[in-house]
C-alpha cells in the first residue's frame, strides 16, 4: 500500500508521518524516503540527517564567570524557610501544586540565587511513564519549563513516536535550577534537590521511570558505571517503600551530539521498553 502525498494527505496523518520520519522511525511508515535504505526490521531507525539548530527568540545568558570552587567556599545554606523548605513541609504538600509552592523560592544550594525562572516540571499529574532529565538549560531556565531547547523539541518526537503527547507523560530533572555554563550539577547540588524530585515521584505514582543520561542514574541509582554501559538495563528505584522500574536511557542532548543510527536504535528499543513496562 502506498502512502498518500503531501497533496493529498489529511493533516493529521502528514503530521504522524513527519514526527516519525524525523525521529528516524521507518517501522510504522510503509514507504521510506527515496534515499532511506531500509533494514526490514519493524523497529529500526533510518539515518536522517542532523536537524536544523534550535534558535530561542529569547537571548543567551551571559557565561557565568563564578567557578564553582568560590560558591562552594562563599556560600552558605539560608535558614529562612521560603529559601530552604523543611522536610516536614516537603512531605506535607498533597498535590503537585502545593509541592511547588513550598519551594519555587529555594535558594537550599548555590543554584538558586543564579537561576532566572524555578524549573518545577510538567506533564500529567498521574502519569505512568515519568522522564527525569539532568537539570535546566539556558532555554528552560528562560521560559521554566523543562526540556523546551533543541533536545526537549527531540524528546516531544519520541514521545509522539510512542503514540503519546507531552501532557500525557511527566517530565521533570533532578535539579530545578540551571549550572552556570550549563555544567552537571554537583553532587551535592543534585542531593539537596532529590528530595523534592522524591515527592513529586510520590505524588505522580508512575508506574516507569525513563532516567535521561547519566545523572539520573547516578544520583537516583548511586550508579556512577556510565550511562553507555547501563543503558538499556533495567533497575529499580526505591521511593517512598515503592520500588519503581527504571529504565536509563540517552540523554535527547547526547543523540543530538552523536546522531547516528546505532544511538537512535538504541534510545528507540529502551523507549519500547519502557512503554510496554508502563501498560503492564
Amino acid at each position: 500500500m502506498k502512502l498518500p502525498n503531501n497533496q493529498t494527505m489529511s493533516t493529521t496523518l502528514r503530521a504522524w508521518k513527519e514526527t516519525l520520519e524525523d525521529l528516524g522511525v521507518i517501522g510504522l511508515v510503509r514507504q521510506p524516503l527515496p534515499e532511506v535504505k531500509a533494514t526490514g526490521s519493524s523497529d529500526s531507525l533510518s539515518l536522517l540527517p542532523m536537524p536544523p539548530p534550535y534558535k530561542p527568540s529569547a537571548p543567551p545568558r551571559a557565561p557565568s564567570k563564578v567557578k564553582e570552587a568560590k560558591i562552594a567556599i562563599d556560600w552558605k545554606a539560608p535558614d529562612d524557610p521560603i529559601k530552604n523548605p523543611p522536610f516536614d513541609a516537603i512531605v506535607a504538600c498533597e498535590s503537585l501544586d502545593a509541592l511547588n509552592a513550598c519551594i519555587c523560592k529555594c535558594e537550599a544550594c548555590p543554584l538558586g540565587g543564579g537561576r532566572i525562572k524555578f524549573v518545577f516540571g510538567e506533564g500529567a499529574p498521574t502519569a505512568r511513564m515519568m522522564f527525569v532529565g539532568e537539570g535546566p538549560g539556558r532555554d528552560e531556565d528562560i521560559m521554566g519549563r523543562p526540556f523546551v531547547g533543541r533536545a526537549g523539541a527531540l524528546l516531544d518526537k519520541m514521545i509522539a513516536a510512542m503514540g503519546m503527547g507531552r501532557d500525557e507523560v511527566y517530565i521533570a530533572n533532578v535539579v530545578k535550577c540551571r549550572p552556570p555554563d550549563n555544567r552537571t550539577p554537583t553532587s551535592s547540588e543534585s542531593q539537596t534537590c532529590l528530595r523534592y524530585l522524591y515527592r513529586q515521584i510520590e505524588l505522580i505514582n508512575p508506574s516507569v521511570l525513563v532516567g535521561l543520561g547519566a545523572t539520573p542514574l547516578r544520583e537516583l541509582l548511586g550508579d556512577a558505571t556510565g550511562i553507555t554501559k547501563i543503558r538499556g538495563a533495567w533497575r529499580t528505584v526505591v521511593i517512598a517503600d515503592r520500588e519503581i522500574p527504571f529504565m536509563p536511557t540517552f540523554h535527547p542532548a547526547y543523540v543530538l551530539r552523536q546522531y547516528t543510527k546505532e544511538v537512535r536504535q538504541a534510545v528507540w528499543e529502551d523507549l519500547q521498553s519502557a512503554l510496554a513496562r508502563s501498560q503492564l
